[in-house]
């Protein structure tokens, strides 16, 4: 069977390629404190030596409207599109091509219906930053075939945050359960508090440092008991009106599973949003702790 040799969760930040690649006066005086941030955290994933990539993302209104919302959604195509001209405009994306792994696709919406999740796919879908970003920043080489799986953070109604743990403890039992001998990391990535187009978008940090903390702790700890007991659909309104994102932070801490400590933790207190990055080996991979 396939073994999942890294469990990886990470904010996306868009800027990040941008502040990265600049020079010069055009780049950010903190750029190169992410930079060596990124270069840290991108060594957790080559150690793994994964040869697939699930992510786990969120689509931001690019191909995912209200005229067509699904609560989860996996592709299933031999090629994936990437990012969106706005992305492209606004913050420096390539545009990016990713091979996708059907077999694997195929098998995680087979056994998603038969434990509970019922899964919609595509077989036609272009990708956004959600998850070219975590693959610019964990294997800027873009050489492995992905699974996308999206996951609805925006448009109510909203499945519950005990919803995304299931999910997340069911793909991995789904992805340990292929017939096959490929190594497979679990990559998602998804918000702290954060604010889009709100007052309190622009501060000199998140919107919400205390809840930041909190997260933080939670994910580096594995402690979703006290996370599912604090975090509710209208408690994620409070630290900033996009915070909803935080959901896919736990959809991976089901991933990794309940009191599993993470290997790797490491945050950047960016002017507006806490960036954070997290590993997981699980025992039956050869990774190890960092």
């Amino acid at each position: 069977m396939a073994s999942i040799v890294a469990v990886i969760a990470s904010t996306h930040h868009p800027f990040y390629y941008r502040a990265s690649t600049s020079t010069g006066e055009d780049r950010p005086p903190f750029a190169d404190e992410w930079t060596r941030k990124i270069l840290a955290f991108r060594e957790t994933l080559t150690r793994a030596n994964p040869d697939v990539l699930v992510m786990v993302g969120s689509d931001h209104f690019h191909q995912l409207w209200l005229d067509n919302m699904p609560q989860f959604l996996v592709g299933k195509a031999p090629f994936y599109d990437a990012n969106w001209y706005n992305e492209e405009r606004e913050f420096g994306l390539p545009r990016m091509l990713l091979k996708g792994q059907e077999d694997l696709s195929a098998h995680i919406l087979r056994a998603g219906l038969d434990d509970g999740f019922d899964l919609a796919f595509s077989n036609e879908l272009r990708i956004d930053h959600s998850i070219t970003c975590p693959i610019i920043t964990l294997r800027p080489e873009a050489d492995l075939p992905i699974v996308p799986i999206y996951t609805n953070i925006f448009a109510p109604p909203l499945p519950q945050p005990s919803r995304f743990v299931k999910l997340g403890e069911s793909i991995r039992r789904i992805v340990e359960s292929w017939p096959s001998h490929l190594r497979v990391a679990v990559i998602g990535t998804g918000h702290l508090s954060l604010e889009l187009g709100g007052p309190r978008q622009f501060g000199p940090h998140g919107p919400d440092p205390e809840f930041d903390r909190r997260a933080v702790e939670w994910i580096a700890t594995g402690d979703l008991d006290n996370c599912l007991r604090e975090v509710t659909l209208d408690s994620l309104h409070s630290p900033g009106n996009a915070t909803h994102g935080f959901m896919d932070f736990m959809l991976m801490m089901g991933v990794a599973g309940a009191g599993a400590k993470a290997d790797y933790v490491d945050t950047l207190d960016l002017f507006h949003t806490m960036e954070a990055y997290f590993t997981w080996y699980p025992s039956s991979s050869s990774g190890g702790s960092l």
